[in-house]
């Protein structure tokens, strides 16, 4: 890649089952079955072992705008090394730019209302988590199960809705082709209706992480 902390169109078009959601706002892509059903329930576990309460980076007085739990996933574990060794195949980005790796749980009623994945270059917390990695690139999300009613990902601006099955990846550029960062990139959580959902999250930044 001409830039370490991103992939393209290109690179992951080529890889088995990849496919892009037909929009010239946006690069976004899904993969079903990215992840075999028991690499899945393995990362299920351990995001089971050390769930938190989920937070946001720059509060907006919503106490209810993320209600989902967070663990940040250890990289020694073998079940992760294992997922990094997949994302590194599928999107060739050099794993020095990557965050580490994130799960999360959705119970019933939980969400993350319509959000970007980039921070905003006025918010209040923009310099703490952007000085040293730069801002992010790429979001990799990962179903880990099928959720029995509810917790879709919708981007709200194209009418694309994603429903969560075991193993599916969804992937998307936060900037525009010219470089800048991209509010289509919008997205909400949706509502668990019936069941729990687990996701997994890899983000990537325009330096290496550290």
């Amino acid at each position: 890649m001409a830039n370490p902390g991103q992939t393209s169109a290109q690179f992951l078009l080529a890889q088995r089952g990849v496919r892009q959601v037909p929009s010239p706002r946006l690069s976004l892509f899904d993969c079903p079955g990215f992840l075999p059903e028991p690499l899945c329930e393995r990362l299920i576990r351990l995001v089971d072992k050390d769930r938190r309460p989920s937070t946001i980076a720059d509060p907006n007085g919503d106490s209810y705008f993320r209600t989902s739990e967070t663990c940040d996933l250890s990289p020694n574990e073998p079940a992760v090394r294992e997922l990094e060794s997949r994302l590194f195949e599928l999107n060739g980005i050099n794993p020095a730019h990557g965050e580490p790796v994130q799960g999360q749980r959705y119970d019933v009623g939980q969400e993350f209302k319509a959000h970007t994945d980039y921070f905003e270059p006025g918010g209040q917390d923009f310099t703490r988590y952007c000085s040293v990695a730069g801002q992010r690139t790429w979001t990799f999300m990962i179903y880990l199960n099928t959720v029995e009613a509810g917790g879709g990902t919708r981007f709200k601006v194209i009418g694309k809705t994603f429903q969560p099955e075991t193993g599916k990846l969804v992937c998307w550029d936060n900037h525009r082709t010219d470089g800048s960062l991209n509010p289509v990139t919008l997205h909400h959580g949706m509502k668990v209706r019936k069941g729990v959902k687990y996701v997994i999250t890899k983000w990537y930044r325009e330096r290496p992480w550290g």
